[in-house]
C-alpha cells in the first residue's frame, strides 16, 4: 500500500500562540503545512500524531514539543520485528519515561508547572497499523462513506455518558495526572485501499461537526482544507489536521 499523507498545523484566529504540534514521520509541524507518502512495502515503520499542549505562559507548546520530539526518538530505536505484545509494552515504558521527564521540568521551572499534552496517533510497525490515544484529540476513519471515530474522548462528558464534547479531560500525559495511559490498539484490518483516516486536535472538532467533517473528506479535503473551514468556522483555538490517504 502506498500511504498518502497531508498535515497542517494552525494557531487559528483567535489564541496568540500556538499549543499544538504534528508529528509525520521524522518531521515535526508547527505553523505550516506538508505533504508527503510512504509505502508499506519499503518502509517498516512510520508514525503520525497529534498533541494538543495545555499550561500556562509557553508551557503547552514546551509540553507538545518535548513529547513528540521524544516520541519520535523512541519510535526510531525501537528493535525491529517485536511482537504486538512486547510493542504494547514498549509504548508503555515510554509513556512512564516521558511522563517523568514531564514533571521534573515542571518542578525545575515554575513556568512549566502541570504542563501537559494530549497525544493521539497512528503508527505503521512490523507490517501492522496502530492506533493510539491519550486525551480528547480525535482519529477518525472515513470509509464506504461513513464517517468513524475510531478514539474514545477521555473526557468528563465520555465519562458521564454525554456526546457534547468536553474541555475538562480526565487523562493527559503530564498536566500533574498520576494515572496516565495510552488507548493502544491494532487496526491493521481496518486499512483498505480507499479509506481515508483524519487525525486532529479539538481545534477542529469544536469548530465543525462530523457531518461537515464527513462532507469534506468525501470530497477529498486534504489537512490544510480542514484546518482552513475550522477557521472560517470562528478558529477558537489551535487546529491541526493529518489525513491519510490508503491506496493499493
Amino acid at each position: 500500500m502506498k500511504i498518502s499523507i497531508s498535515a497542517a498545523c494552525m494557531i487559528g484566529c483567535i489564541r496568540h500562540n500556538n499549543e499544538d504540534m504534528a508529528l509525520v514521520g521524522d518531521r515535526l509541524i508547527r505553523d505550516e503545512a506538508c505533504h508527503t507518502a510512504f509505502n508499506t512495502e519499503t518502509t517498516d515503520r512510520f508514525l503520525m500524531a497529534v498533541a494538543d499542549g495545555m499550561g500556562g505562559h509557553a508551557s503547552g507548546e514546551v509540553a507538545s514539543s518535548d513529547v513528540l520530539s521524544n516520541l519520535q526518538f523512541f519510535f526510531s530505536d525501537i528493535p525491529a520485528s517485536l511482537s504486538v505484545g512486547d510493542f504494547n509494552e514498549a509504548i508503555f515504558e515510554w509513556l512512564s519515561s516521558i511522563n517523568a521527564i514531564l514533571e521534573s521540568k515542571s518542578r525545575a521551572a515554575s513556568a512549566f508547572m502541570d504542563m501537559g499534552t494530549t497525544l493521539v496517533g497512528m503508527a505503521y510497525y512490523n507490517k501492522r497499523f496502530f492506533t493510539m490515544n491519550c486525551g480528547d484529540s480525535r482519529l477518525y476513519r472515513y470509509s464506504d462513506r461513513q464517517l468513524v471515530q475510531l478514539t474514545t474522548d477521555h473526557s468528563l462528558n465520555q465519562l458521564m455518558g454525554r456526546k457534547e464534547h468536553s474541555n475538562i479531560i480526565v487523562n493527559c500525559i503530564g498536566g500533574g495526572c498520576k494515572n496516565s495511559y495510552i488507548d493502544l490498539e491494532e487496526c491493521t484490518h481496518n486499512v483498505c485501499s480507499g479509506d481515508r483516516f483524519l487525525i486532529c486536535s479539538d481545534g477542529l472538532t469544536d469548530m465543525i461537526d462530523d457531518e461537515k467533517i464527513a462532507a469534506l473528506m468525501a470530497d477529498g479535503a486534504d489537512a490544510q482544507r480542514l484546518c482552513a473551514a475550522a477557521e472560517e468556522a470562528g478558529g477558537a483555538d489551535n487546529v491541526t489536521a493529518i489525513v491519510l490517504d490508503v491506496n493499493d
